[in-house]
């Protein structure tokens, strides 16, 4: 632009009529003008008109010139076109890829393509006849791989540490770490028929260090899960079972079920209420523990990095004699998007 400024300067400086006649007064018209000064003969004038011209043609290059540049910079003003896509939240590089009311649906789905780090600490009360506490820290690492451009194969690893208060006379409290329960869902990437599916297998794996926490055997089996998502809902249901593989030193061998139905619903704020059963069925023993779990989850951003915070309460609807009456949760996950 400075170019252009400086091009009518020179250009109207170059005239000596408009030279010698600047002043402070309204410019007057081309007829009083030469009346004003008689010594305008028509060549001049010719030249005069010449000039604007000239300067009319300089000004249109150095718009033209300019509304180029503006057009190839990364500031440039041209309206999408009819055909161009809308970058809206669904598509993957608008800002909503990562928006945390979508990364709180995800973590509703056990196979979900995410990083995710949950520390849930459970409190249970009313183990053994002295109805003694319980706090079990789960550590439960979620890592999704991609095997091909229809499949995911997730990892999902529960490790338990876990605290007891004395829970009979002659029995002194306890703290260690419980048995590893390591899943393996393979998962094709798109829902089939609206149904998320994901199927593989499942271990126990013993390593925990107190006899009061571990089973002493390797175990194996299947696990399952089937679910939907719309709406801001998701409903569905994991199941596994697993059976001992080897011999235990003092327990009874694992047969067990697990089952867990599922119904939550997330909102827009990234607000989850969650209902939900965490239901195990011991087949040797022929016992069923069976609670049931309310829980309200928010998600926030520490910056770039998501967090979840879950609360919430349970009771127990059947358990063994000596087992838990009601228990409370909260967690934290960490979340990692790519």
């Amino acid at each position: 632009m400075l170019y252009l400024r400086s091009t009518i300067v020179i250009a109207l400086t170059t005239c000596g009529v408009c030279n010698g006649t600047a002043s402070e007064e309204r410019p007057q018209s081309h007829e009083a003008q030469h009346d004003a000064h008689p010594h305008i003969d028509a060549p001049h004038r010719e030249t005069t008109m010449a000039l604007d011209v000239g300067i009319s043609a300089v000004v249109a290059h150095s718009i033209a010139r300019d509304a180029a540049d503006w057009s190839g910079s990364s500031l440039s003003l041209r309206q999408p076109s009819a055909d161009a896509p809308n970058e809206d939240a669904s598509t993957p590089t608008a800002a909503g890829a990562h928006d945390p009311s979508d990364l709180a649906k995800k973590l509703q789905n056990p196979v979900a393509d995410l990083i995710s780090v949950p520390l849930q600490l459970n409190y249970d009360n009313g183990f053994g006849p002295k109805e003694a506490d319980r706090l079990t820290l789960n550590i439960e690492p979620v890592i999704p791989f991609k095997l091909n451009e229809d499949w995911n194969l997730i990892s999902r690893t529960i490790l338990p540490v876990i605290y007891e208060d004395s829970p009979a006379n002659g029995v002194s409290s306890d703290f260690g770490l419980g048995d590893t329960v390591q899943s393996f869902f393979f998962s094709p990437k798109d829902p089939v028929k609206g149904w998320i599916l994901g199927f593989g297998p499942a271990a126990l794996l013993p390593t925990g260090t107190s006899p009061l926490f571990r089973s002493e055997q390797f175990g194996l089996g299947p696990t399952a899960v089937a679910l939907r998502q719309h709406d801001g809902w998701t409903y569905g249901a994991l199941v596994n079972h697993i059976w001992g593989v080897t011999d235990p030193d003092d327990n009874t061998r694992v047969n067990s079920t697990f089952f867990q139905p599922f119904l939550a619903h997330t909102w827009p704020t990234a607000t989850t209420l969650t209902l939900n059963s965490e239901m195990t069925y011991d087949w040797t023993e022929d016992e069923l523990t069976l609670p049931l779990n309310l829980m309200l989850s928010q998600l926030v951003k520490f910056g770039r990095q998501p967090v979840q915070f879950q609360i919430g309460g349970r009771w127990y609807v059947d358990a063994p004699d000596d087992g838990p009456e009601w228990g409370l949760r909260f967690a934290v996950t960490f979340l990692f998007p790519r």
